[in-house]
This record gives structure tokens, sequence and C-alpha cells, in this order.
């Protein structure tokens, strides 16, 4: 599969996107997210017109893993002028994260945290012990995924997708996730060989972004290899992203 054929026809803009975020179709009836550089909200802590390229690198960084956890994702000149364009994926949320009654919880189920609604009855954040979800949570510690909220992992049929990764691969340390029941868990034979793709890394996985941020990639993948787990929140800025569904 290739990026999209021909130009893009816009057929509408998924509103809840807090920047501007567009749905379109090309010349073969393809359907793509398009996210436009001019329709990008500054940040104070990322650099002005990157969210777009931290996008297209997710992808890249996925597939040079072997992990296929992100849908393909490329930079064009579209409608609105240069952006990254993401294939829309057919599916839903998934259901392996979740609020739940804590006497529903099993041994399947991983705690993250645990709170009080506002009728006073207690639940509890969890998700599965799921090997789909824990391809994503390394996924995410080594791409520095600032926003992994449970609505941006899709179910695809059995596969498990995420989108939405324009604030991640930044050089300061800002992992915010909903998946964090594997931390101290020690890494697989797997896991460390993908991590170790991570620390080879030598150039620019994707264009756009500064050589800086590649290096930070590669210091993230040498210290998870060193430490041989997953990571612990460090306790000193918030770990999981608000809303975390």
């Amino acid at each position: 599969m290739t990026g999209p054929v021909g130009d893009l026809d816009l057929v509408g803009r998924l509103v809840d996107a807090s920047n501007g975020t567009f749905l379109g179709v090309d010349q073969d009836r393809r359907a793509w997210v398009y996210k436009p550089v001019a329709g990008e909200a500054p940040l104070w802590d990322f650099p002005t017109g990157t969210l777009g390229r931290r996008e297209v690198a997710a992808y890249a960084l996925s597939e040079a893993l072997g992990l296929d956890v992100v849908p393909l994702t490329v930079w064009i000149d579209g409608p609105l002028g240069e952006g990254s364009a993401q294939a829309w994926v057919k599916g839903e949320p998934t259901e392996l994260i979740d609020l739940l009654d804590p006497e529903l919880l099993d041994e399947g189920w991983l705690p993250i945290l645990s709170a009080i609604t506002e009728d006073d009855e207690p639940v509890v954040l969890a998700h599965r012990d799921d090997p789909r979800l824990r391809a994503v949570a390394l996924f995410d510690v080594l791409l520095n995924n600032a926003d992994r909220k449970a609505s941006h992992l899709i179910a695809d049929g059995e596969h498990i997708l995420g989108v939405d990764h324009g604030v991640s691969l930044h050089v300061d340390h800002k992992l915010r996730t909903v998946l964090w029941g594997w931390a101290g868990s020690p890494l697989s034979d797997e896991e460390a060989r993908q991590t170790s793709l991570a620390a080879a890394v030598s150039a620019p996985l994707a264009p756009g972004l500064d050589v800086d941020e590649w290096a930070a990639l590669t210091r993230r993948a040498e210290r998870l290899l060193a430490e041989g787990a997953f990571p612990r929140p460090s306790g000193r800025w918030p770990s999981i992203p608000w809303p975390p569904l």
C-alpha cells in the first residue's frame, strides 16, 4: 500500500481533534486522515509545525522495528498545504482498556490507578495483559509518546493500531500513557531485539525533525536495554494523559 493516489478530496472534518484534522478520499476511494501543518495549534514545548512530521516518523519507527502498530502515514502536499496523511482505520477504540468496578478485576487485568466517582463509587483504570498492548507499550517508551490515551488505540479486527502520535520523539522525557501495567517487567528476548534496532538507528528514519530528536531515540533505547525492564513512572510529572480514555 502506498500513499494517496492523486489529489485528496476533503469530505469532512474530525471536530473532536485539537488540531485541524480532515477526512479525505483519494482517486482510488481510499480514505485518509489528513493533518495539514496550517491547522496545527502551537505548543509551548514542541517546535512549531512539526506535529505532522512526528506522525510520519512514528510510522517509520514502527516499521523499522517490525512492530506494525501504526497505520501507513506519509507526508503529502494536500488541499490545505503540506501535512501528514494516515490511512483511515475502519475500527473502534479497543475494549482492552477500561474503567472497572474493582470487584470485576481478575488476573487478566493489570490495574493502573484507583479513583472515586462523583457518586462515591470506587473505580479502577486497568488494561488487559495482552501481547498486542504490550507491543504498543514498548513502542511508546521508545517513541517517548506524550499522549497514549485508550481512544488512540483502534481495534482493526484482531489487530491493534495506535494513532495520534503528534506529541512524540521529544528530546526531553515526556512519556504519558495508560499502558503502565508492565512497569518493571523484564524485557523479553524479542523486545530486547526490537529495542536494539532502535538503539542502532544512525540516521533519521523520516525527514523534518531535528537530529537531536533522533539521537534522543537511540539514548532511550540504550537506557532501556541497560535497565532490561519496562520503566516505571518517575513521579516527577503526570504519567497518565487526561482524559485517559
